[in-house]
């Protein structure tokens, strides 16, 4: 949780995402706790109020769960929810892409096939 924030979309959006990307690395495994909102927020120099937002998200999504008075906590099957999003994410946003550029260049699905397989 190391990450730098931008401006390229909202805070709390960034927060939730780092959060992500530290469950898929191992950084935090599950049943383990995750920074609280004062923490995240003095890490970042953000509003208390825009980390429990990023929070909630994951909350919301089945990855953080709340153990009261202790803290949030990564939930068991968190890892596999969040990979499971990531994929048809990539899929909307990079295959779907893809495939209407190759079509637009006469590049038929065969052929397309290959190219992937060559470059991987």
């Amino acid at each position: 949780m190391n990450e730098i924030l931008n401006q390229e979309k909202s805070i709390y959006l960034q927060i939730s995402e780092m959060i992500e990307k530290d469950i898929l690395r191992d950084i935090i495994l599950e049943e383990e706790k995750v920074p609280s909102t004062n923490e995240l927020a003095k890490l970042y120099a953000i509003n208390p109020a825009t980390a429990a937002k990023g929070i909630s998200i994951l909350v919301d999504n089945g990855v953080l769960y709340k153990k009261r008075g202790i803290g949030m906590f990564v939930a068991i099957g968190a890892k596999e929810k969040i990979r499971k999003k990531k994929r048809e994410e990539f899929a909307d946003k990079y295959l779907k892409m893809l495939i209407v550029e190759a079509e637009s260049i006469g590049i038929g699905k065969k052929e397309l096939i290959e190219l992937i397989e060559k470059n991987m």
